[in-house]
């Protein structure tokens, strides 16, 4: 099968649904112009296409392996990550003056979606350099910033996240890992960490771990938590390398999915000789983390929609060479394409709906992101961050389960072929299982809607997003094409559902959170569908403005309008009937005694 990045559908996503233009009109990025943003999606589909994509099926089956301490990753990454970095891609959206290109970090999301597309094994490493980046940028020194930025900045060195603990799961509580001061600057770390994305490779010549570990007088639970850059080579003050630290992978994990990606045990200090520095302040750690981790969840979101857009391709070649069966009501002659049968086609398009709703929601975040930070007006920056923080646990949550759902509707299609490893089908749903695990599961990104997000600010951020679907939705319903009138209507039925589940969890939560925390995983699906529909409603009003056109163009647009409409009747239904899980409150989950569980 041969894959295509869909540079086309990305633009789509970026202009028609996510409101990209936005930025171009801020002013804050003075290089970014229609055909940079081409150029750039250009050659990322080249590199994605040619470099990155016939990797895929190796790393699966020829994965990542510690062989005497050393970890060696699939062949062929080593010369795709020099080409990564020689292009400048880790670069793309960072400051200017730590080594960036200063373009708006909606185009590295965009990246984002098109690696994971391409092979997500390698895509998830790259992922985890920005977060650090990020992380360093925000709470390091001065000197730390000038010995690591630069070289991280530009992938010339990646960064991991070192947070879980084998008694400590998502509880970072529970934590153990030690650091103690040398009086110098220097800390003394010692403790074991898994679970680690790219702890160790063979990529480049140091890795810089951000480790959570606590201080010998830290108060118990995550008060008492600080961070740690422990890198694994040490850097001289004239930025060379100096002695190896004494970190380790000690293991790697056997993983159900993502075999390329090397996911470490890592040991801190077991000869006593690790040493890092306090990155922030003392028993603030948790705040450096959530600064790696917000941006960790909107990449994961994105992990969902290129792996869901991948399985979505091998499955649409698959439908249309495969032959089985008949036309209804024909009993002889050829077979058909079971891309003819209609069960199968309701299969295709639901995939491609929830790629491209997915899409738009992880985009609409990302220009949030951008406007919150770079717009110049105040106004639009406040109401941009608070968009922001709404979205990024619906982008992390929703998008990753559809990405199952997406995965699975590909081996369905693919029949019995589908559960043979020969197709290729069942490693994307092996590869994408894990994205509604880690950075939080989705539970937890559950909880965060309907606790810090729809509470924190008395459900305002909820309420005017909903008031701008409404506003959509009477614009479409006011249409004069049919279609559009459909999908407005639908838009409008689900968005007033979620309104009154906003308004019930609002009102619940002064009585009992339990309520809440039963409501919270069915009112975020609820809250994905509407937003998914959102976008598609929005790139629909634009395809119709575009099918008026003469041209091959109005073909491709009158296809966005009949999956946008698809949705509508799937999707935006299932979420107006998504208002009585939400509000049936903590009754419907009352304890039962485990034994009656498996009498």
């Amino acid at each position: 099968m041969t894959f295509s990045t869909p540079v086309r559908d990305i633009r789509y996503a970026l202009d028609y649904m996510a409101g990209f233009g936005a930025l171009e009109r801020s002013g804050a990025f003075p290089e970014l112009s229609g055909d940079l943003v081409s150029a750039i999606l250009e050659e990322m589909g080249k590199y994605c296409d040619q470099v990155l994509a016939p990797l895929n099926t190796a790393s699966d089956h020829n994965g990542a392996v510690l062989e005497n301490g050393i970890v060696r990753t699939t062949l062929g990454f080593k010369e795709a990550y020099r080409q990564y970095f020689e292009a400048g891609w880790s670069a793309l959206a960072f400051p200017e003056n730590i080594g960036g290109q200063g373009l708006p970090s909606t185009l590295a999301v965009a990246l984002v979606d098109a690696l994971n597309a391409a092979c997500m094994s390698f895509a998830i490493g790259t992922t985890l350099t920005t977060g650090a980046v990020k992380a360093v940028m925000t709470a390091g020194t001065e000197h730390q910033k000038k010995l690591y930025l630069e070289k991280m900045v530009s992938g010339e060195w990646t960064g991991t996240m070192n947070l879980t603990e084998p008694q400590a799961g998502s509880d970072l509580s529970a934590i153990r890992t030690k650091a103690e001061p040398m009086g110098d600057g220097r800390y003394k770390v010692s403790g074991q960490k898994i679970f680690i994305t790219y702890g160790d490779h063979d990529l480049t010549d140091n890795i810089i771990h951000l480790v959570l570990a606590r201080l010998p007088d830290a108060p118990e639970g995550t008060g008492g938590i600080s961070m740690f850059l422990v890198p694994k080579v040490h850097v001289n003050d004239d930025g060379s390398l100096g002695a190896r630290n004494d970190v380790q992978c000690v293991g790697l994990e056997e993983k159900m999915g993502l075999h390329g990606s090397p996911t470490a045990v890592m040991a801190f200090g077991e000869n006593g000789e690790c040493y890092g520095t306090l990155l922030g302040e003392e028993n603030k750690g948790l705040k450096n983390m959530f600064i790696m981790m917000n941006a960790a969840r909107l990449d994961v979101g994105m992990q969902g929609v290129g792996v869901a857009e991948r399985a979505f391709q091998r499955a649409l070649a698959y439908a249309q060479d495969r032959k089985q069966g008949r036309a209804p009501g024909v009993k002889s002659g050829d077979m058909i394409a079971i891309y003819e049968h209609v069960d199968v086609r309701r299969m295709l398009y639901s995939m491609k709906a929830l790629v491209e709703a997915s899409r738009g929601i992880c985009y609409a975040n990302a220009v949030a992101y951008d406007l919150a930070r770079h717009s110049s007006n105040e106004k639009q920056r406040k109401e941009a961050k608070a968009l922001e923080e709404l979205l990024t646990p619906i982008s992390k949550a929703w998008s990753t389960d559809r990405a199952n759902d997406v995965t699975s509707l590909g081996v369905q299609i693919h029949g019995g072929m589908g559960y043979i490893e020969e197709t290729g089908a069942a490693q994307h749903m092996r590869d994408a299982r894990i994205a509604a695990i880690y950075e939080g599961t989705n539970g937890i990104q559950a909880m965060d809607l309907v606790g810090r997000k729809l509470q924190g600010d008395g459900g305002a951020a909820a309420k005017a997003f909903i008031a701008n679907v409404k506003e959509e939705a009477v614009i479409l319903s006011a249409a004069k094409r049919s279609d559009l009138h459909h999908i407005g209507e639908r838009l409008l039925a689900a968005a007033e559902a979620l309104g009154a589940s906003t308004n019930w969890l609002l009102a619940a939560a002064s009585n009992n959170q339990e309520d809440i925390l039963a409501g919270a995983a069915p009112y975020l699906k609820q809250f994905g569908n509407v937003a998914g529909g959102y976008y598609l409603s929005k790139g629909a009003m634009a395809s119709a403005l575009a099918a008026n056109e003469q041209g091959s163009d109005a073909v491709w647009h009158e296809s966005k309008l009949a999956i946008a409409k698809f949705y509508a009747d799937n999707y935006l239904n299932e979420a107006v009937g998504l208002t009585a899980s939400v509000t049936a409150g903590a009754e419907t989950i009352a304890r039962l005694d485990p034994a009656l569980l498996s009498a």
